[in-house]
């Protein structure tokens, strides 16, 4: 696929950080004011005025100089459809990723912006607001935190890796959820549950982490870090299928598809990956 000569990576990548640094200040006002208000989208699944305000201000900023572009943002998702995401420029909008982390006063917060052609993406940030931190990428230029490169771990096997996972917030699988986390602790050096995908993501794209997975994520927890991690080096894949509750993001094309992610550093990607399909159709043991 080659970009349209009109596409200016390097100014893509600027406004992109442009939305996610507006929406970061909006983000640290509103929590430090405590002006915040919480309400459900659905089970467990809270929205607050942070994210709605992050969200407005983030597509403001990309409207201003790209009209012409669709927008996928998780808190209008509803304005768009997978199949009109296949094509075209689209920009891909995690206004807070973490928002159970962002209510209850914890750090690990993500501002997720990607940007995708064709279901490619060719670029991202995501902010750290509390963290002080910028991830970045464009396709085929490596990543970067702050302006460094970064790179993923030398783990070599799932013996050595510290494997980072999430919980969906409906918990009809719970079964399976718990029988691939019983295996992977079993094998690997300890887990981390931190609560923000897309930082997730940039923490092994940093080595931070060794690897990361997750089931019933979407595009905009995955678009920007997904690019940061592969550009560091990460390898990329998807654990199969055990409950028909897992695909939520199944109609999304290349990049933006998120089902039953796996995000790793090369070396334990096989282990890990390997460690979580053994799972398939297992329960965990019930508890005494």
């Amino acid at each position: 696929m080659s970009l349209s000569p009109a596409i200016d990576l390097d100014e893509i990548l600027k406004t992109a950080i442009e939305a996610a640094e507006r929406a970061a200040v909006i983000a640290r006002q509103q929590r430090d004011s405590l002006a915040v208000s919480v309400s459900f989208k659905a089970d467990r699944n809270l929205v607050t005025t942070a994210d709605l305000a992050c969200e407005k201000a983030i597509i403001e900023t990309i409207q201003e100089r790209f009209p012409s572009h669709m927008i996928l943002a998780e808190e209008s998702v509803g304005l768009t459809t997978p199949e009109a995401c296949s094509s075209g420029p689209v920009w891909v909008i995690d206004p807070i990723d973490g928002t159970t982390n962002y209510a209850h006063g914890h750090y690990q917060v993500g501002i997720s912006i990607g940007f995708a052609v064709d279901s490619v993406v060719q670029a991202g940030v995501v902010v750290a607001p509390f963290l002080g931190e910028t991830f970045t990428a464009i396709k085929g230029r490596g990543a970067f935190c702050n302006g460094r490169p970064i790179t993923v771990s030398q783990a070599a096997s799932i013996d050595d890796a510290l494997v980072c996972t999430g919980f969906p917030y409906k918990r009809g699988n719970i079964a399976n959820i718990c029988a691939r986390l019983e295996r992977i602790l079993e094998r690997c050096r300890d887990v981390r549950r931190l609560g923000a995908a897309s930082l997730d993501i940039c923490w092994v794209a940093c080595g931070r982490l060794d690897a990361f997975y997750e089931e019933t994520l979407n595009p905009w927890d995955i678009a920007a870090g997904g690019l940061i991690a592969r550009e560091a080096g990460a390898r990329m894949g998807h654990f199969p299928y055990d409950c028909e509750s897992q695909k939520v993001a199944h109609q999304y094309s290349g990049d933006l598809f998120a089902d039953n992610l796996i995000v790793s550093a090369p070396g334990c990607y096989n282990d890990i990956a390997e460690a979580l399909a053994s799972c398939v159709g297992k329960s965990a043991p019930k508890q005494a």
